[in-house]
């Protein structure tokens, strides 16, 4: 298998350490889960922002804020479920196909991981005393770990992130529905906006904290786009209302 020589980047991911323990699962989990929140405060409060600008009718609010939320929740799963498989099943080729390997070429294969050590600045009797060890360890995991950063014990699942995205879609956008339902005129739309920008921003926070990043870049990043979703969809609907369209 000398061909493959960055296959992290082929799968279209980040690779995680092999601290073992499920660190992929949980951290897929995590991302489905945040992005799934983050998706439902903005698109529903689009929805239902825009709706409320539109018409007081707090039956067409209702109306198109749940339609909103359950189809914005069923698409956000079947999309996460979609992407993780593809990644799974990558995976799961990739492991397939070292044992095949390993199998039919293990003379090879050995000096393939002797290489790989070798080029990380070992020098050659140290690459294969470490090959050597590994191999009778397990020469498996050694291989997937050493060429293309897999964990056979880790692979994400795509129903874990179908869940997470699903569950958090609805916890996210649950909040501007009741808002827009429950504060009164006329601080209804107002009231609803600074709720969905608070959301957004705690929201951007735990994404800064599971990615390691700037707290106040995310949050920045995530509460300005949701502002301008807000805007976009209310200056639409206090048009169609003027308008006399709805």
């Amino acid at each position: 298998m000398t061909t493959r020589t960055d296959t992290s980047q082929d799968r279209g991911h980040v690779d995680e350490p092999h601290a073992g323990g499920g660190l992929a699962q949980r951290l897929n989990w995590l991302r489905a889960g945040v992005l799934g929140a983050n998706d439902g405060i903005v698109s529903v409060a689009a929805v239902v922002v825009g709706v409320a600008a539109a018409t007081p009718s707090r039956t067409a609010v209702l109306v198109a804020g749940v339609a909103a939320l359950v189809g914005g929740a069923i698409s956000m799963a079947l999309g996460e479920y979609v992407s993780v498989s593809s990644q799974s099943d990558s995976e799961k080729a990739l492991i397939d196909l070292e044992k095949h390997e390993l199998a039919t070429m293990p003379e090879e294969e050995f000096d393939e991981l002797v290489g790989l050590y070798r080029d990380k600045g070992l020098s050659d009797e140290t690459a294969r005393q470490v090959a050597t060890e590994l191999t009778e360890s397990d020469a498996l995991g050694a291989h997937l770990s050493a060429e293309l950063n897999i964990d056979p014990d880790d692979v994400v699942s795509p129903w874990h992130a179908a869940w997470a995205s699903l569950l958090a879609f609805l916890t996210g956008g649950v909040l501007p529905l009741l808002a827009v339902l429950f504060i009164p005129e006329p601080l209804k739309v107002a009231g609803t906006i600074v709720v969905v920008l608070a959301a957004l921003g705690a929201a951007g926070a735990i994404a800064a904290w599971i990615g390691g990043s700037a707290r106040s870049r995310s949050v920045v990043r995530v509460v300005v786009g949701g502002a301008l979703a807000l805007g976009a969809t209310f200056g639409i609907g206090s048009l169609l209302g003027t308008t006399g369209v709805v």
